[in-house]
């Protein structure tokens, strides 16, 4: 069953072809830079089909015609509190991916745009929704629930819904298995330019650092993290600041970017290295957010068997989980260092044999959970 994956961000395209239940794919590929200036991709329309025709064409075609394509597995961010599990996309469903644009304003409308492209790209395939959402439906109310009036909740669907779900669910099951303890608890750690953080309690989520919106929490590349609202009011207030304007400021003007002049971790390093007072200010703020909320969610869990760094940052900056794991002795988080230095892309353990909270790096893989979600879907 060839199952095509398509993990639509805010300006990148990321695919995979799998011939499921095969876990390797027999083709993948990244279109960067969607929609930025200067970028021969304007939109995720055009990136699409791009990622087509590489598929279909010259001598690495994979396919004869898209008829091969059995089904298309879309990452959707936003699921609202109706989609716990990937489904088969139908009118309804897009509606209600529609109704949602408000909540992801830089995702779902870049992941209809690739469903309404697929669709008639595809139009033998069956498209399905897999919804980063979902995994953190577990969440207790106690927890997902925000302390104002509950119309609000009722009327609005203001609540904590959280991110980044099916990687979070991806690698706690990974570390489940590699620990051979389904009950595990667990503290995942989803570092890219998005970041944030779940707390998992033998498999299920049951708090996680984004909220209503993929915006709060961690500090993140362009993103600000938790930021007190009276800052929103006051810039309201006293400098005039538009919605749009605070918009652009706290989704794309803050984070490593705001406080130390690149989006980009490696940027921030080399700026570090060259003796730049801000990026060293920017590494310590996003070093502090992540030790904070391990905090937090080894009270939430009352344990701790793992915590889990995985994304691009979390996979490939040692000094980062250096950083992050210095002075938890106390919880008895003890990072190796020599292991950490030794990272091979391969699910690794960088913990110190006294430390009775593991410390692994894995890989996470979006793409293949997308796959076996729809697979499994489709093979009740």
């Amino acid at each position: 069953m060839n199952i095509l994956v398509i993990n639509s961000g805010s300006s990148s395209l990321k695919y995979q072809l799998f011939k499921m239940p095969e876990k390797t794919p027999v083709s993948s590929g990244l279109v960067e830079r969607i929609g930025e200036k200067g970028s021969a991709v304007p939109d995720h329309r055009v990136a699409l089909q791009q990622v087509i025709a590489e598929l279909s064409e010259g001598e690495n075609a994979v396919i004869k015609s898209t008829h091969d394509i059995t089904a298309v597995g879309h990452r959707v961010v936003h699921g609202g509190e109706l989609f716990s599990a990937a489904v088969i996309i139908d009118e309804d469903v897009k509606r209600q991916i529609k109704k949602l644009f408000s909540l992801a304003p830089l995702h779902n409308p870049a992941n209809y745009a690739c469903i309404e492209v697929a669709e008639q790209t595809f139009p033998d395939a069956i498209q399905i929704a897999v919804f980063d959402t979902a995994f953190h439906q577990t969440i207790p109310e106690n927890a997902y629930r925000y302390a104002i009036p509950e119309s609000y909740y009722k009327e609005h669907g203001i609540r904590v819904y959280g991110f980044h779900g099916t990687s979070h669910k991806y690698v706690s099951e990974q570390a489940a298995l590699w620990l051979k303890k389904p009950e595990a608890k667990l503290i995942t750690i989803h570092l890219g330019n998005g970041c944030s953080m779940a707390a998992v309690n033998a498999g299920k989520s049951v708090d996680t650092t984004m909220g209503f919106g993929p915006l709060s929490g961690l500090m993140m590349g362009t993103r600000s993290g938790d930021i007190d609202p009276s800052v929103i009011f006051h810039l309201m207030e006293h400098s005039g600041y538009t919605l749009d304007q605070l918009s652009t400021l706290l989704n794309k003007q803050s984070g490593l970017l705001g406080v130390g002049g690149s989006g980009d971790m490696r940027d921030i390093r080399k700026r570090v290295a060259q003796g730049d007072e801000k990026a060293k200010l920017a590494l310590e703020l996003y070093a502090y957010r992540i030790k904070k909320f391990i905090g937090a969610y080894a009270a939430v869990l009352n344990g701790l068997d793992a915590i889990v760094f995985t994304a691009g940052v979390g996979e490939n900056d040692a000094d980062m989980r250096s950083s992050v794991c210095r002075n938890l002795d106390y919880l008895n988080i003890v990072l190796d260092e020599n292991k950490n230095r030794q990272y091979k892309k391969v699910l690794t353990e960088i913990n110190t044999e006294q430390s009775k909270v593991k410390i692994l790096i894995i890989p996470t893989n979006e793409e293949y959970e997308i796959a076996d979600q729809c697979y499994k879907l489709l093979n009740p």
